[in-house]
């Protein structure tokens, strides 16, 4: 039987030095336990978001050498808290060079118990200034995550893969009541998208849906700008939004009852009416 926790979303604005954001992040998890929250979340990219290639090649590091995550996992036994590290830009050794785009559950213990890498990269024209591609600097992952924990059953997913409605069915029919997506999601799709699309999530599969965000601008003067939407967000089971954290870096907490999730679904249980069908393309 799951039990409620307090969780507690940090929303940070990370530059290319994984040491500094260290720096700001691992005070602001002392501060989440110290208030209670037993379930910390970090948003995307969490140890470096650079621009440039060359820059994350000269500071990224493979998962078992990546000073970000051995000290993340130290002080979430420290502490004796679950972590949700949502995001850290990882080395792979691939032939062509990409990362991986790779988001760490770490139990108590500090251990890593599940880890997913991002599926759909954000490879857009948003605008006919703000272009992304993604897939040149970090390369799919292939597999959907689910986690037990003693609040719930986690499904793992990171920014972009929230457009995707089939991921979140897919992992709240293999039992997920609570499904993650850190993000560092642009601006001007966040402005028309972010909370919609999260909403979405939540009424579709009848799950919490927890959204830690990166805010504000990312690069120094000289350098192409980089800015982030921020409104780390919670929305319940049914679909009420229980948390936005606006533009500014901070920790915004929420309890997350397991209760809730069994209302939604037992009032409209929709996971249970998938029907087969087929496509007439005949008028074409």
């Amino acid at each position: 039987m799951s039990t409620p926790v307090k969780a507690a979303l940090l929303q940070i604005t990370s530059g290319d030095d994984p040491e500094a954001n260290l720096a700001m992040i691992q005070p602001m998890v002392t501060e989440a336990a110290a208030n209670g929250a037993g379930f910390v979340l970090m948003p995307e990219v969490s140890n470096c978001l650079s621009n440039s290639r060359a820059r994350q090649n000269e500071v990224l590091r493979p998962e078992d050498e990546d000073q970000t995550l051995k000290a993340l996992r130290a002080q979430a036994a420290d502490l004796g808290i679950w972590m949700l590290i949502g995001s850290l830009g990882i080395k792979t050794g691939d032939a062509d060079g990409r990362f991986a785009n790779r988001s760490f559950l770490v139990s108590p213990e500090g251990e890593v118990a599940a880890w997913y890498d991002k599926i759909h990269m954000f490879d857009v024209q948003v605008s006919a200034h703000e272009t992304y591609r993604e897939s040149d600097g970090y390369r799919p992952g292939d597999r959907a995550v689910v986690a037990q924990t003693p609040f719930g059953v986690i499904g793992m997913t990171v920014c972009y893969d929230v457009r995707f409605a089939y991921l979140h069915r897919m992992l709240a029919k293999a039992g997920a009541t609570i499904l993650t997506v850190p993000a560092a999601f642009s601006p001007v799709t966040g402005a028309a998208h972010w909370e919609p699309l999260l909403r979405a999530r939540a009424i579709e599969t009848g799950c919490y849906v927890l959204a830690p965000a990166q805010c504000g601008l990312h690069t120094k003067p000289g350098e192409k700008e980089r800015r982030t939407h921020g409104h780390g967000m919670v929305v319940a089971p049914w679909g009420e939004v229980l948390l936005d954290m606006g533009t500014e870096p901070g920790i915004g907490y929420v309890t997350l009852d397991p209760a809730e999730v069994e209302s939604a679904r037992r009032r409209v249980p929709a996971l249970t009416h998938d029907r087969p069908v087929t496509l007439d393309d005949s008028a074409l």
